[in-house]
């Protein structure tokens, strides 16, 4: 049952956009992990383009803003890592 609410948090994430790169944090490769519980409870794990990214706070806000208003989502924890440290070639191709 959790499979499909994870693919719905994904599809949400598209529209959280990176203000510097005007692309999706799911696009840019910054959602490294969605996990959900039968009873709702999401989790993300993400990271910034940068370690000390000044946006990190805004954007996972927006994250957990996105996931936190699907329909059948009871709760959202979002953390950041930097292990793998992001980079370019993680962004999906247009």
């Amino acid at each position: 049952m959790s499979a499909p609410l994870e693919r719905l948090v994904e599809i949400a994430l598209r529209d959280v956009l990176d203000p510097e790169m005007d692309r999706s944090v799911v696009d840019l490769g910054l959602i490294y992990d969605i996990t959900a519980t039968p009873e709702g409870a999401v989790a993300i794990t993400m990271t910034t383009t940068t370690r000390g990214c000044p946006l990190a706070g805004f954007l996972k806000e927006a994250v957990a803003a996105a996931a936190g208003a699907i329909n059948g989502i009871t709760s959202v924890d979002v953390a950041l890592t930097y292990e793998p440290a992001w980079e370019p070639a993680m962004i999906a191709a247009e």
